[in-house]
């Protein structure tokens, strides 16, 4: 991990942002020279991530154990929360005055560019190892985990690209995407999530007494279906039904299918197994983070019987250092939620947000086991609400052992609930 704490590499936005102000007025270009980002260089280390593939390999032909080609899954669930503990957390924020010359520095889009053509030559490296490196099924099984989390954390890529304005960085996302045959979050995401968060519509909003394993299946298929509907309803408004070209869900998805096909036309059918394998992982870790994004989570109905506006307090935080670094600042969930157009490096701490007690890769290992996730996040939750579980996002099936553990409310609109001792 690169030192990220300081003056990093000596980065500084303060040229960029000068060349930019012009004449904007003294007290800004003041505050452009006194301020120096700290990740400015160490978001590159995020491309070590599409590296892995590659990295297995190396670690393999140089120990000779063949358990490294897992290093993927090792790095993700095993590396990455002891990076998060080490590095620690980083509230600091960019003054207001400067989000948009930070964001109009292009040296932070390439950073996110570079991890496509890397993404697809791990790809490509690990499809010739599945068919001509002489590797047995449990390396090859081991290398589709490393590049399952490749995939994964590029459907992440995917997600930062795709909110932008700009044409060739949504198209950008769709290739992303393409690897994991994922290609309709890009309509979901947008369209779906970022309008119904935080409430019991969303299927990518986990609730209060829902383990990641009942909540993978619902929202798979509930996004799936979210898509299809939001595609459909786009394309009736222009008066097409959604069997055409027109379709964004079977653009993506026609990417994925020329994609394989082209992998098993060049090595062979032998892997389309390991293909389909790295890509379940690989949607698998996106649905994970999801699942604790908004664990729990719930805006309240107003008078009118509409949701309220999404605040700071319905999304989960972080600000660990090595997940940030790697995530493109996801961790800063509520001030995504509040620009969703706003760029990774000028994603803000806020104060009022909700914090998680670790960083995303501690938390998805944590999500994993039900049991041990109930113990660290439902009290925690509990808190926020200030022990009225009838202010969260309860699971419908969990409601009864969910009220008979953490107490109910004696009316509707006051008095406390009982927590569990």
């Amino acid at each position: 991990m690169a030192e990220i704490t300081g003056e990093v590499g000596g980065g500084t936005l303060a040229a960029e942002a000068m060349a930019q102000v012009g004449g904007a007025g003294q007290g800004m270009a003041g505050e452009a020279l006194e301020w120096h980002d700290p990740k400015r260089y160490a978001w590159l280390t995020g491309l070590i991530v599409p590296l892995l593939p590659f990295i297995a390999w190396g670690f393999v032909k140089a120990s000779g154990l063949v358990v490294l080609w897992y290093f993927g899954p090792i790095l993700v669930f095993g590396l990455f929360p002891l990076f998060d503990w080490w590095r620690g957390r980083d509230e600091s924020n960019p003054p207001e005055s400067l989000i948009k010359w930070l964001e109009a520095d292009r040296y932070y889009r390439w950073c996110t560019y570079l991890y496509l053509p890397l993404q697809y030559a791990g790809l490509i490296f690990a499809a010739w190892m599945w068919a001509h490196g002489g590797l047995s099924t449990a390396a090859s099984i081991g290398l589709a985990l490393t590049v399952a989390m490749v995939a994964g954390i590029g459907i992440n890529t995917a997600h930062e690209l795709g909110h932008k304005r700009d044409s060739l960085e949504r198209w950008l996302s769709k290739v992303a995407l393409a690897q994991s045959g994922y290609g309709h979050f890009y309509i979901e995401h947008n369209r779906g999530h970022h309008v119904r968060v935080a409430t019991p519509e969303d299927p990518a909003s986990a609730r209060l007494g829902e383990s990641f394993w009942a909540f993978l299946p619902r929202t798979v298929i509930g996004s799936l279906r979210s898509a299809w509907g939001l595609e459909r309803e786009r394309l009736a408004r222009m008066g097409r039904g959604p069997l055409t070209h027109r379709n964004d869900i079977l653009n993506a998805w026609a990417m994925s299918v020329v994609l394989w096909a082209a992998l098993a036309i060049a090595f062979g059918p032998i892997v389309l197994p390991y293909l389909a394998l790295q890509a379940v992982v690989g949607f698998c870790l996106l649905e994970v983070v999801n699942y604790l994004e908004h664990y729990g989570l719930l805006r309240q109905r107003r008078e009118d019987g509409r949701y309220e506006r999404t605040r700071p307090e319905h999304s989960w935080n972080a600000n660990n250092v090595a997940s940030n670094v790697a995530l493109y600042h996801l961790q800063r969930h509520s001030d995504h939620h509040a620009n969703p157009t706003r760029r990774y490096q000028a994603l803000r701490h806020v104060d009022e947000a909700p914090q998680l007690p670790t960083g995303y890769a501690g938390m998805i290992l944590l999500a994993l086991f039900p049991p041990l996730w109930r113990r660290v996040m439902d009290r925690r939750l509990l808190a926020h609400y200030g022990g009225d579980v009838s202010r969260a996002n309860i699971h419908p099936p969990a409601r009864k052992r969910v009220l008979a553990r953490y107490g109910q409310l004696s009316t509707p609109g006051g008095g406390s609930a009982r927590a569990a001792a």
